[in-house]
């Protein structure tokens, strides 16, 4: 675990926090972040953006406190943007930018000296950090609006680090990124100064962290290392807690049996006594002394059986404890009756084409822009609601070779917001009874009262588990399941889970992700590479 010696840049101390609703987000939560980097993960709904908006500031805690010391930086997941701004307000630099070119140009306003202050040299930094972020310098006049997603992104994390705050917060930065743009913040992070605490699924960049911090249970733990090392550390520990509760188990029901045979033979040595002494055949005093002298016996017996019996019901209590009850997706998935000779559709550009046949899972990978997500819906029925709003690539073409095709986008947008869950997964399914959708709901995490709750109430990792269930229980089942970038808003156990969903279903998959080792883990049987000429290259 953290090494205690380490001086702390945040400490909480039983942080409580709870929306205006009354639902808690934290509880009495104790902990601390030291310097360096490090690695917030934890499952969906567990905290970990609500804890960073409070390190920030932006959240003021129900109960407890928070102590930091230095300025904080914080990059949010959802990153408002202007789009007409200029790069240099997105890096935090105009004002001063603006000054010191005002200065050169003659204007000897005291205004621009006080925003300049010691910053005579901001162009140049500006223009490194650019550089840095593998972005041109020139980009400096540019709007905002210019630039890609990805790119906005870091700016802006070029941005916090020319600030220079002791301590910085990044909310998911990888989620908009493809894999140049990832590579590109991986080496920003490499070089991080100060206290960098970093929510993300992503496994790569978790790599890079010196520390990986936990919220469980409203518990904050800290592991001096990087994810595999924690996650090795974890899986190795709860293997020794699950032993530890099947012996403990064991020692448990040893003892409740030794207690009962005790009460048996107590029970049988005073059924012998009384017998005796009905029958006197020894002296009434003698009787009655060998009496109450088995009572003494017998309440000295129950008491050290029974005292076992609760020393191995309490050992066995802890060891449970130590168990995680960590629920995973148990999918019984529809059939959909895919033959592996079975042409379900076929992409190509102007050289070659590729026929996706039979139960194949199959990837589309590019930068961000290049089309990956108009070549995926082009896939789709003209009258789905789902056809491209712009034009494919004219190198470009994609047919399906069936109608039954299910389609989760990036932003898990197909869903009914006022509908409960049970009405949107009934939609995709009219003819499964009511009873019987439930049941596979249930497999989905999906439970009780969740499931009549509208979906525009949910949590990003339950409205994703929604969206899957619609797509994957539809009836008739979909022959091509398409996905883009199913794992931008999932904890690391549901993206486990989610493989394991798809590697279980016996349609084909098609699915677009930056996500390397998310789609190593799929069994690929083809990887197509997209350039932004509107080819396609198979990869490995």
């Amino acid at each position: 675990m953290s090494n205690p010696t380490i001086t702390s840049s945040v400490v909480l101390d039983r942080l409580t926090f709870a929306w205006p609703d009354g639902s808690v987000a934290l509880d009495s939560v104790s902990g601390a972040f030291g310097s360096g980097r490090t690695g917030l993960v934890g499952r969906n709904g567990s905290g970990k953006s609500t804890l960073l908006r409070l390190i920030a500031g932006e959240l003021t805690p129900t109960s407890g406190s928070l102590s930091i010391t230095g300025d904080v930086a914080y990059l949010p997941q959802q990153l408002t943007l202007d789009t007409d701004a200029r790069v240099a307000a997105l890096l935090g630099v105009q004002g001063a930018l603006d000054a010191v070119r005002a200065i050169t140009a003659g204007d000897v306003d005291p205004a621009n000296f006080d925003a300049v202050g010691d910053d005579w040299d901001v162009e140049a930094r500006a223009q490194v950090a650019l550089a840095d972020a593998g972005l041109d310098p020139s980009f400096l006049d540019r709007t905002v609006g210019e630039l890609s997603g990805g790119e906005a992104v870091l700016v802006a994390v070029a941005g916090i680090r020319l600030r220079r705050a002791p301590i910085t917060l990044l909310d998911e930065p990888t989620n908009n990124l493809d894999r140049d743009a990832r590579a590109r913040l991986g080496e920003m992070v490499r070089g991080w100064r100060g206290t960098l605490i970093v929510v993300s699924h992503d496994i790569t960049l978790l790599e890079l962290m010196d520390d990986t911090a936990e919220l469980y249970g409203s518990a904050l733990s800290v592991f001096g290392g990087p994810y595999s090392e924690w996650r090795a550390w974890l899986d190795a520990e709860q293997d020794a807690a699950r032993q530890a509760e099947k012996d403990a188990k064991q020692a448990f029901k040893k003892e409740k049996r030794q207690r009962i045979e005790a009460e048996a033979k107590l029970a049988t040595r005073a059924r012998m006594a009384n017998k005796a002494e009905v029958e006197k055949r020894v002296p009434k005093i003698v009787a009655h002394g060998r009496r109450m002298e088995a009572e003494v016996s017998a309440g000295r017996l129950r008491t050290e059986v029974a005292g076992k019996e609760q020393d191995a019901r309490e050992a066995l209590d802890a060891a449970g404890h130590r168990v995680r009850d960590d629920a995973s997706m148990k999918i019984d998935l529809p059939d959909p009756d895919v033959s592996n000779a079975r042409r379900i559709a076929t992409l190509g550009d102007s050289s070659h084409s590729w026929v996706i046949q039979g139960p194949e899972r199959v990837a589309l990978i590019g930068r961000n822009g290049v089309g990956k997500t108009t070549l995926l819906r082009k896939l789709m029925p003209a009258d789905a609601g789902d056809a491209p709003s712009f034009e494919l690539h004219p190198h470009l073409t994609a047919h399906a070779h069936t109608d039954r095709i299910g389609y989760l986008s990036q932003r898990v947008d197909g869903l009914d917001d006022a509908a409960s869950v049970v009405e949107n997964v009934a939609k995709a399914a009219p003819h499964v009874p009511e009873k019987e959708l439930r049941n596979r709901l249930a497999r989905f995490l999906i439970r009780g009262a969740a499931m009549d709750r509208p979906v525009g109430a949910l949590s990003g990792g339950e409205r994703f588990r929604v969206a899957l269930a619609t797509l994957l229980l539809a009836d008739p089942a979909p022959h091509l399941v398409i996905l883009d970038e199913p794992t931008n808003t999932l904890d690391l156990d549901t993206v486990g889970q989610l493989v394991d969903a798809l590697r279980a279903y016996r349609g084909a998959v098609l699915v677009v992700s930056h996500d390397d080792v998310f789609l190593g883990r799929l069994g690929l049987d083809l990887t197509l590479e997209l350039d932004s000429e509107g080819q396609l290259t198979e990869v490995g």
